[in-house]
């Protein structure tokens, strides 16, 4: 059986984007993906420096993660065709504006760290 959707077109695109708008959220508020995203910073990396800079990140993990950043338009892979090959990794414009919106999130935690373990000890307890 097929739902119709009786809203208007405008309250479709907006379901429309609000799914997405999850679906990408979930996809890069994951620890090793905002690890990459800082890694890779303002600076391309090969795939042997990146998992040095993403410290007790596995190969495959690692992988999983840029093959999604990239997927999401957020990492861009260059591969040089050399022997052995060479592949770069670098963040795209968007990913550089998350990596933005990241730092704040982590200023936000620098700031109210005191308060949050405060916080936390007081519940605790």
């Amino acid at each position: 059986m097929t739902k119709q959707f009786s809203g208007s077109p405008d309250e479709a695109d907006l379901r429309r984007a609000d799914s997405l708008a999850r679906e990408i959220f979930s996809d890069v508020a994951n620890k090793w993906a905002l690890l990459i995203i800082e890694a890779l910073g303002e600076r391309t990396l090969r795939f042997g420096e990146l998992r040095d800079e993403t410290e007790g990140i596995s190969h495959k993990m690692l992988t999983q993660n840029l093959r999604m950043l990239e997927r999401n338009g957020l990492v861009e892979r260059t591969v040089y065709p050399v022997v052995p090959p060479r592949v770069e990794y670098t963040l795209t414009e968007p990913g550089q504006a998350l990596r933005v919106t990241i730092d704040g999130l982590c200023d936000w935690t620098h700031r109210y760290l005191g308060h949050i373990e405060a916080s936390r000890h007081g519940f605790d307890d």
